[in-house]
């Protein structure tokens, strides 16, 4: 498998063509790369990106995803060839998201999963934070995240699981801004998550490694063979890759413990944002270009994973996940263990 296999595009006023076997990657009619087809598996752009039909038929042809998102990583569109998979396991997902007792049992897994990865942040912070009210006040999150897990098995439905995950969350993101260097906090000061448009540096980069994190879990989903839209946590809506962001859950506190790195080492300062007309806060250009390098850089990390009872690329633990979703669709006797670090 390969791990670094997506393309990301983020500079304005490009154009992309099929020389051959290749893709051509042009900047003002100035050939700046050429990538084989066959090292690619998605190519994702962000903002204005131009495209030619050839290349997009053979994208389509050779089962290379094509991804389109917006400058701040909101997703737009995507083109994809002829659907491949296993029918048999699809249908058996869709008996399974018929089940509501199945049902509440993957949401109530996805949500432990992200509970624990997001306690994990919380206590690595209080371990390595200087001030003792700060220690103090981070240590009491962790342990009201740690009620949060003991409620999930009493939760009854849906809705009241959702409850539990939406406290648990606003905890979690109210304790981030301690982990933040003291002397960034003025600058990346965060009020809880803002989205659609995210309103301040911190929520915004968040933004940007979700539409990331998003699109490598949809393509993990496709290449198991599941339909990424029937998801379980998440409600079914048209549009909506709902298992894709079932499955994001567990990862999006490495994307938070990605952004608090970038910002504590001071790659991404105050000057790398563009705050819009109506206060929606953005990543510029090149800050872009930073968060995407080093977004691909960790994905290269090496994680011990608690199942495989082995070192696996944090770039490869969505595929190995997805794979234990559709082992869970098809198996009565092999409940969904989301990934959590140890």
């Amino acid at each position: 498998m390969q791990l670094l296999n997506t393309l990301y595009l983020t500079t304005a006023q490009t154009y992309l063509r099929l020389d051959n076997d290749t893709l051509r990657v042009e900047v003002e009619q100035e050939t700046k790369l050429r990538v084989p087809l066959h090292h690619l598996s998605a190519v994702v752009c962000f903002g204005h990106t131009g495209l030619s039909a050839p290349l997009m038929h053979r994208l389509a042809e050779e089962g290379i995803a094509l991804v389109l998102l917006d400058d701040n990583g909101r997703f737009k569109a995507r083109l994809e060839g002829a659907v491949s998979g296993n029918v048999l396991l699809r249908q058996a997902q869709f008996q399974r998201q018929a089940d509501p007792a199945f049902t509440l049992d993957m949401a109530r897994a996805c949500v432990a999963g992200k509970i624990k990865n997001s306690r994990q942040v919380l206590q690595r912070g209080a371990r390595e934070a200087k001030a003792d009210d700060e220690v103090q006040a981070l240590t009491r999150m962790a342990l009201d995240l740690a009620a949060s897990l003991r409620a999930l098995p009493d939760a009854p439905n849906l809705e009241s699981l959702r409850g539990v995950e939406g406290a648990a969350a606003r905890q979690y993101f109210g304790g981030l801004n301690l982990l933040v260097r003291a002397d960034l906090r003025a600058a990346f000061n965060m009020d809880g998550r803002t989205r659609r448009p995210p309103r301040d540096r911190f929520n915004a980069m968040l933004s940007f490694l979700y539409s990331m994190w998003m699109n490598d879990c949809r393509s993990a989903l496709e290449a198991a063979g599941l339909d990424p839209q029937v998801g379980f946590l998440h409600a079914l809506r048209p549009g909506r890759a709902a298992l894709a962001l079932d499955l994001m859950e567990e990862f999006r506190p490495w994307a938070d413990r990605l952004a608090l790195t970038l910002i504590n080492r001071g790659q991404l300062g105050e000057k790398d944002f563009a705050v819009r007309e109506g206060g929606g806060v953005s990543l510029e250009a090149e800050a872009r270009k930073a968060v995407v390098v080093a977004y691909q850089e960790r994905k290269r990390d090496e994680i011990n994973h608690p199942l495989l009872a082995q070192s696996v690329p944090l770039g490869l633990v969505p595929l190995v996940q997805a794979r234990l979703l559709a082992r869970a669709m098809r198996d009565d006797g092999a409940p969904y263990v989301p990934f959590v670090a140890k």
